[in-house]
């Protein structure tokens, strides 16, 4: 009798030193795991250039490179000019039928996206007179310097999106909502 209780005992003790093995390893093993960034369902939230290739096509001459750096200057040129343009000094977006009266908060530099083609995208955060955050959404073309917005929507209005986007045979689509 004394025996199996030993025996017993000694399973005990094995089953709990295994368990403690599997969570070390579990616990070590997620420490260890880079922590993954948190996002909205919403993304791929804003477009962003296929994988180029690795060296540039024969018989193309060398484009200059730009840099997000060159976006983010872009943009705040582009929005300071509107900006000086407006007899309120605010920026201002038509939205709905409304012409909204923004101020800039912060370029997304980390959104800034070269989408090849000579076209490149931006996201801005803008408050307006009515207190609300409006993500702004630009296209751009050009070169370093010479930057040109094609293109302006608003894409969130106090975080909640309009719209999504979602690439379809390598071209970016805007999706409704939910979408």
């Amino acid at each position: 009798m004394q025996r199996m209780m030993s025996r017993a005992k000694h399973k005990k003790e094995e089953l709990i030193s295994m368990f403690t093995r599997i969570s070390l390893t579990a616990v070590v093993a997620l420490f260890l795991t880079p922590a993954l960034p948190v996002r909205a369902a919403e993304h791929p939230e804003h477009p962003k250039k296929a994988e180029s290739k690795e060296h540039p096509e024969k018989g193309k001459g060398e484009q200059k490179r730009v840099s997000t750096a060159d976006i983010s200057a872009g943009i705040k040129k582009n929005i300071g000019a509107e900006t000086k343009k407006a007899s309120d000094g605010k920026f201002h977006v038509k939205h709905e039928g409304n012409d909204l009266a923004l101020d800039l908060i912060k370029v997304h530099d980390d959104r800034l996206s070269d989408l090849g083609g000579g076209k490149y995208f931006a996201c801005v955060d803008m408050k307006a007179t009515d207190g609300k955050t409006y993500d702004i959404d630009f296209f751009l073309t050009g070169e370093p310097g010479k930057m040109k917005v094609t293109e302006t929507t608003v894409h969130k209005v106090d975080g909640k999106p309009l719209y999504n986007w979602k690439e379809e045979n390598g071209k970016w689509k805007k999706v409704p909502a939910g979408g």
